[in-house]
């Protein structure tokens, strides 16, 4: 780390809030808070900013909660504004920020002077922030914290200049000025799987099951088409979980897992985010025009779907976990859309039954963990404390149920055209019940605590009960 000039206690430090004492844009944040609260302001954000960045910003800011407490500081520039102020130091806050998110940080954080910020007339950013710091300080008479291209005209009017986490502007003035500067934290190969939820693309292998249940999935005609339809469904997949993730970011900031999500430690930036989504979901409907036009539609269906879901469904109680088992069973949907394979009523019967109970698992698992009190709502949520118990019962009727309809499926007409020996597909019905009722007892046992399509994906006991199904339809079928 460089110095320039060593820092004065005399010498006030103004420091800049987006970017740089915390690591996201408050803005960004601000406009999907909004869209959350109700996606309606779509239509109102072009028609404040018309009137100026700073009518925007003020608008957003009051129309919606904010806590300084949860947002993704940036602990060693915090670590070392501590260490000033306990030395005697004036620190001002001076940003581009609306002025109620900016007075929240300060308050929380209870380390600044003075606050400056926007307003309703007045977006304090570049020439008009290095105005403002002259008139209240004089020509070099502070030194300042930045982080951006906005912030270089700051930088040149004051005494020293603090590089903090620099974009490539500021990182070539720091290098230019051998100014001070604290290093952003890179974001690894982890942190950019994360963003995509890699793991969860283990669900999309369901839009495979239609092709293996009617024996082509050895036909290229057949498995060509699916696997076109499993990246189309990965990458909508991952364009809507970044999506989700920004909406949910004072959400997942409070959970004890989630916080570490990229974009909710401040590693991966929104806009960073929304041009990722964008490309990806320029992928699914790229290849949507090798497939059929009823996989387009399906397709369109998950993301409509999905959306919701993010918006406003997750909060809604029980409807929100239809919804999940929904999108479970519109995969296999799509699966043979894209295939154009004759669709199961049973199929779609069994998948509706058997992905509502591990959804319930979900909810059961939430509701274990979490720690409001009675008669409030989880975060996020449309359950309480005292729903857990009739969510468990109600998960695991669930799986009954589907182990119900997969033994009338066995002994049904339909299945005779693909199994030549029907009977021994018989021991699936209590594999299935083995694979769920297991989930469901390590969920009593407080030992679930993962995605449990996922969980089923990666665990040894069930990759063997699923691999020995698999066994018996095939010796179904050849038999």
């Amino acid at each position: 780390m460089n110095v320039r000039v060593q820092n004065s206690v005399d010498m006030p430090l103004a420091v800049d809030l987006d970017g740089t004492l915390v690591a996201t844009d408050l803005l960004w944040e601000g406009v999907f808070q909004l869209l959350k609260k109700n996606p309606l302001f779509l239509f109102l954000l072009p028609v404040w900013l018309m009137s100026g960045k700073a009518r925007l910003k003020a608008e957003i800011a009051n129309r919606i909660e904010f806590d300084a407490s949860i947002l993704p500081y940036r602990e060693d520039f915090l670590a070392f504004l501590n260490a000033e102020k306990a030395s005697g130091r004036e620190l001002v806050l001076v940003t581009a920020a609306a002025e109620p998110f900016a007075r929240a940080v300060a308050e929380h954080l209870g380390i600044f002077s003075a606050v400056h910020s926007s307003n309703a007339e007045i977006n304090l950013a570049a020439h008009r922030k290095a105005a403002l710091l002259v008139e209240q300080f004089g020509e070099r008479g502070f030194d300042y914290a930045g982080n951006d291209r906005a912030d270089i005209p700051v930088f040149e009017t004051a005494r020293a200049a603090i590089v903090v986490a620099p974009d490539r502007t500021a990182l070539r003035y720091q290098q230019s000025t051998k100014s001070r500067h604290f290093e952003r934290t890179r974001p690894d190969l982890k942190s950019y799987l994360k963003m995509l939820r890699v793991h969860q693309w283990l669900k999309n292998l369901l839009v495979f099951t239609p092709a293996i249940l009617a024996h082509e999935i050895a036909n290229p005609d057949v498995l060509l088409p699916s696997l076109g339809a499993f990246v189309a469904f990965c990458a909508a997949a991952s364009a809507i979980y970044i999506i989700n993730d920004i909406i949910d970011l004072p959400l997942d900031r409070q959970h004890v897992k989630k916080r570490n999500r990229p974009f909710a430690n401040g590693t991966l930036s929104i806009p960073f985010g929304l041009a990722m989504s964008g490309g990806l979901m320029t992928i699914a409907v790229a290849m949507c025009f090798f497939l059929p036009p009823a996989f387009a539609l399906v397709i369109g269906l998950y993301a409509i779907a999905t959306t919701a879901y993010s918006l406003a469904v997750k909060r809604m109680l029980l409807i929100d976990v239809l919804c999940l088992a929904g999108l479970y069973s519109l995969r296999i949907i799509a699966g043979k859309a894209a295939a154009d394979l004759p669709l199961s009523f049973w199929l779609i019967a069994f998948s509706m039954f058997f992905f509502l109970s591990l959804a319930l698992v979900k909810r059961y698992v939430e509701l274990q963990t979490s720690k409001v009190s009675e008669r409030d709502r989880i975060a996020g949520r449309g359950y309480r404390p005292e729903d857990m118990a009739i969510v468990g019962q109600a998960g695991i009727a669930s799986a009954f149920t589907a182990t119900l309809v997969l033994s009338l499926y066995i002994q049904s007409q339909e299945i005779i055209g693909y199994y030549s020996s029907p009977w021994l597909i018989w021991p699936l019905v209590p594999i299935v019940l083995y694979i769920v009722i297991r989930i469901w007892i390590l969920a009593y046992r407080r030992e679930m605590h993962d995605d449990p399509v996922v969980f089923i994906a990666t665990d040894w006991r069930s990759q063997i009960v699923v691999v020995f199904g698999g066994l018996l339809m095939l010796a179904g079928n050849f038999i």
